[in-house]
């Protein structure tokens, strides 16, 4: 999958990557200039690694709740979380947001999962009135994030970034090209991001980076997206949590999952490890030894025996330590605990 911006990201000399199954740029200019335009001031960046669904049906909101470990029965129109969807012994098959508007609910997932969360929404429809359309290869993406990110939004399209709830989503126009507002960040500072129809992304693309301009912002790739969330600890899914973990390993139950609901697909796994409340392994945050990030998958070491493995590592600005995360055995959790791979070691980082 390609995003639809590829023409664009090729006229400004972007270099590309692919980045679970998506060909998106992985950097503009510098890691250094493009991790300090989205610490220090504000960044644009391509996010069409989604793919979309819009659910509609009487049933609609009832079923979606019914499957997913989201408490969607509780939001309201233009409001949206966090959910999962798992497999019976809890294991994470999809990320979704999922956003309640009047006439039917937006879910998205990554790209990399949407055959198998459309098929998974699917399969339980039996007797409801529900009707799925991926709208996958007609829309895309982009962020908008950073210190100066609610300047350069009302700049662009009139929306006031601080009127608008966390994972709320609004109508708007920029610059005349109609788009949907969400308010996402993806690193950790203020930041929305912008959805619209494929053949309207480009204008929407150079009007964004125009209004990013005014507050010296600048695009930026993969590579300092990458850096930046993970020097804020945001884990990336299929990167940081997949199918080969339940939610309590990967550190999302607080932010994926709804305690206060009734059954779903999974719960019992989840609960029962809440009431234990430990796992034997689970994800935290690395820094390596070494300024070259390890590759994903490298296995960590603890007095000679195989104890983890790192999920997902980024390069630094400034030749400094690599960061990144991984998963590692209970008596690594704590922080300070140092752990071994091939050519360095990695801290555990608090």
């Amino acid at each position: 999958m390609a995003t639809h911006l590829l023409a664009a990201h090729r006229a400004a000399g972007a270099t590309l990557a692919e980045y679970e199954g998506c060909t998106l740029p992985e950097s503009f200019a510098t890691l250094a200039q493009e991790w300090s335009a989205g610490k220090e001031r504000v960044a644009v960046f391509d996010t069409s690694w989604h793919a979309t669904f819009r659910v509609g049906g009487r049933d609609r909101v009832n079923y979606l709740h019914a499957i997913t470990s989201g408490n969607i029965k509780e939001l309201e129109p233009g409001r949206g979380t966090l959910a999962l969807l798992l497999n019976p012994q809890g294991h994470i098959l999809s990320e979704l947001e999922v956003y309640v508007l009047a006439e039917n609910v937006l879910v998205r997932t990554h790209a990399a999962a949407r055959e198998r969360t459309l098929a998974t929404l699917r399969k339980f429809i039996i007797g409801s009135d529900v009707k799925i359309e991926d709208l996958s290869d007609a829309e895309g993406s982009m962020g908008v994030e950073g210190p100066r990110a609610a300047a350069a939004i009302e700049q662009a399209c009139g929306a006031k970034l601080e009127e608008m709830a966390a994972m709320s989503m609004r109508e708007v126009a920029v610059d005349g090209t109609p788009c949907k507002l969400i308010r996402r960040s993806h690193f950790g500072a203020p930041g929305a991001e912008f959805a619209a129809g494929s053949k309207e992304l480009p204008q929407l693309w150079t009007a964004l980076l125009q209004a990013a301009a005014a507050q010296g912002g600048e695009a930026i790739g993969m590579a300092a997206l990458n850096a930046l969330r993970l020097e804020a600890r945001v884990p990336w899914y299929p990167a940081d949590f997949n199918e080969a973990m339940i939610p309590h390993e990967a550190g999302v139950e607080a932010t994926h999952i709804s305690f206060n609901k009734g059954c779903y697909t999974g719960q019992e796994i989840v609960e029962r490890v809440r009431s234990r409340g430990h796992v034997n392994r689970k994800r935290v945050a690395l820094r390596f030894s070494t300024a070259s990030p390890p590759a994903a998958g490298t296995k960590l070491r603890a007095n000679g025996a195989e104890i983890g493995f790192i999920s997902s590592a980024a390069a630094m600005p400034d030749a400094r330590a690599a960061i990144g995360m991984g998963y590692v055995r209970k008596e690594q959790f704590a922080p300070g605990s140092t752990v071994e791979f091939d050519g360095g070691t990695a801290t555990v980082a608090s």
